[in-house]
């Protein structure tokens, strides 16, 4: 009997084995009774065309340091002549208009490059222009020829519907292997994470994002572009599950200008402000937690002339909530020039509501000529706020100028006149306005990581 027992143990396993031998040979099935297993396969297959990978190219000219020294140069009868070396990035990008040959990608994955390739997902290359470029937002517009290059173009999703825990597909070209997809979920929403931006709006994802991902697509389950891939949080250079994408309601607004006028145009409401903090909402009588609390009105602005004042407690702007000073910020930075703000705020307990038109900051584009006889041919911008620099950044420069033939150049920063440093084209104003035209000017310039002294 136990023999018996025995035997039909051992003829029970033989069959289970052979069972699940044939099943591993079969492989596995693609549905459970009726239902096909799930897949992203079918989202991909529409939207992995409308994802690019982006090459560049640029050229410097450089020196040996031996060859600043003219003593050495005269000494071993060197020729001045620089060399020219040439750097290369790689980077994405999402095709977003088909018929023009639009394609948004990251500020810094063109900047400062010579030559812009793009390649697509077939294997097809083109050579890209520049259409215009945003540093405060780092997003960037590049063109390809579309005439019956068949391209396609992603649908953008902007009705801000995204919540944490949704499914969210990253597609881009990381570390120059080629088309890389990863998925994860929208692990936060409204993160203000990355200091070198004036604009941060982010969403956080623990989908992939490594290195050459950025400008790529951040995209939901149906296949609609929620965000552009901008900047991980790594502390070894590789992904760590942080990864942040710009929300695609914010590209758009930087796209629909810088394809219609190639740049920016940002207005001011001429308000300083700072977070609402629960001190301060207690010290207010009031009963919220966020908030930005105005601190300055500057004179001669849109919110000098609505009356806004000091202590005023901005909640809303536009619709949408002001949770804080750099909400604030980001709906202000993103209106054009000229259009109105609809700000909604509350003083000595009391809410009140006022329509602000964005004016040109009075810092902004401001002729050298104006400031002093020896600026004339520049054009002075103020600093971002999170440059971590003070001082005045030189525009534009005329090569004709007495500025230029001095040595200076655009993207110059003046962070001093006559040794005294100031911070702002207000105070650079103050500065110039008792110094004659005859009397000279020295300018300390930072450029890049150097610092230099010139004397006009």
């Amino acid at each position: 009997m136990n023999c018996c027992i025995k035997l039909t143990r051992l003829t029970g396993a033989l069959c289970l084995l052979l069972l699940l031998a044939s099943q591993a040979k079969a492989g596995l099935p693609v549905a459970v009774g009726d239902q096909p297993l799930p897949s992203l396969a079918p989202v991909l297959e529409q939207v992995v065309p409308s994802v690019v990978n982006i090459y560049t190219e640029t050229r410097v000219q450089v020196r040996s340091p031996f060859m600043e020294d003219p003593f050495f140069r005269r000494f071993f009868n060197l020729p001045d002549v620089p060399r020219e070396r040439v750097s290369r990035s790689l980077g994405s990008g999402v095709i977003v208009d088909a018929a023009n040959g639009y394609i948004l990608t990251n500020h810094h994955v063109i900047n400062d490059a010579d030559d812009i390739a793009v390649t697509l997902v077939d294997g097809r290359s083109f050579d890209a222009e520049l259409i215009g470029s945003d540093e405060a937002t780092d997003l960037a517009v590049i063109k390809i020829d579309a005439e019956e290059q068949n391209l396609r173009a992603l649908s953008l999703n902007i009705a801000d519907s995204l919540r944490v825990g949704d499914f969210v597909v990253a597609v881009g070209n990381p570390f120059g292997l080629g088309q890389t997809v990863t998925s994860g979920i929208v692990s936060a929403l409204g993160r203000s994470a990355l200091n070198r931006l004036e604009f941060q709006n982010f969403i956080q994802t623990d989908a992939s994002i490594n290195p050459g991902n950025s400008g790529g697509a951040l995209i939901n389950l149906r296949g609609e572009l929620v965000g552009i891939n901008t900047a991980i949080f790594t502390p070894s250079g590789g992904n760590v599950g942080i990864g942040f994408a710009i929300p695609i309601r914010m590209a758009e607004l930087v796209l629909n200008q810088l394809t219609e006028y190639g740049v920016v145009s940002r207005g001011t409401l001429g308000l300083e402000t700072q977070d609402l903090t629960a001190a301060l909402a207690a010290g207010f009588g009031l009963d919220i937690s966020q908030g930005a609390v105005i601190v300055r009105v500057l004179e001669q602005t849109p919110a000098d002339t609505a009356g806004l004042q000091p202590g005023d407690v901005i909640i809303e702007a536009n619709g949408e909530l002001v949770r804080n000073t750099q909400a604030l910020m980001n709906i202000e930075g993103l209106t054009p020039l000229g259009e109105s703000v609809e700000l909604v705020y509350l003083r000595d307990g009391r809410q009140r509501q006022v329509n602000l038109t964005t004016a040109m900051p009075l810092d902004r584009h401001v002729p050298g000529g104006q400031l002093h006889p020896k600026l004339a041919g520049m054009i002075l911008d103020g600093m971002p706020e999170r440059s971590g620099l003070n001082g005045a950044i030189i525009e534009s420069i005329d090569q004709d100028s007495l500025a230029a033939e001095t040595g200076l150049r655009a993207g110059d920063v003046v962070t001093a006149i006559n040794r005294v440093r100031f911070n702002g084209i207000e105070r650079l104003r103050d500065l110039l306005k008792n110094l004659s035209g005859r009397q000279a000017l020295f300018l300390q310039i930072q450029r890049g990581r150097r610092a230099y002294l010139v004397e006009l």
